[in-house]
């Protein structure tokens, strides 16, 4: 993809400690030109014509160590996902937060709210229902195992306006497990 190799952005990515990634590939499937991309410490990337050209869409997205908290782009986007039966739909875990699109990435909103962490790497939308996803927070940057050493999914079931433990069959006293990054 010359468009995103030539892009007037990519001398200027920076690698985190995860290096310098492009970990998630989406392709809207009512749209096959429509791809989105994440790289972990340059952000979300979309293309609308095949890969030809491509354009940051980081608007509402933190980045703490940046000068500037809201960078065009610079985010370390951890995981993004997009829900099938609503492509404009799509979330996003990143170093600083947890965050919807329901504009195609044309701008995110915080809702990290009601976690006990919004640092993460594993998220995963519902099959049939495009407002509830699934997360694992862990505890932060410095210790990346479950929070509280209680090992608990989160959900959402009204696109991140509220989130539930699910815990029945998992540890939780000393469960210092380290999330596993799911598809």
């Amino acid at each position: 993809m010359r468009g995103l190799f030539d892009h007037v952005h990519r001398p200027r990515w920076m690698p985190g400690n995860g290096g310098l990634a492009l970990h998630t590939i989406l392709v809207d499937h009512t749209d096959n030109q429509r791809i989105y991309i994440a790289i972990s410490a340059g952000g979300i990337y979309r293309t609308n014509d095949g890969g030809l050209t491509w354009t940051a869409q980081n608007q509402g997205i933190r980045a703490m160590t940046m000068p500037d908290k809201y960078p065009e782009f610079g985010q370390c986007v951890h995981k993004i996902v997009m829900q099938p039966d609503r492509p404009g739909r799509l979330f996003l875990q990143s170093h600083w937060g947890l965050f919807r699109s329901d504009n195609g990435a044309e701008n995110w909103l915080d809702i990290g709210n009601g976690v006990p962490s919004d640092f993460g790497f594993a998220m995963l939308t519902h099959r049939r229902n495009p407002d509830c996803v699934y997360i694992i927070p862990v505890e932060s940057d410095e210790f990346r195992c479950a929070c509280d050493g209680r090992l608990r999914v989160y959900r959402t079931r009204n696109a991140g306006a509220s989130w539930e433990p699910l815990f029945r069959g998992l540890p939780q006293k000393r469960a210092y497990e380290t999330e596993v990054n799911v598809l």
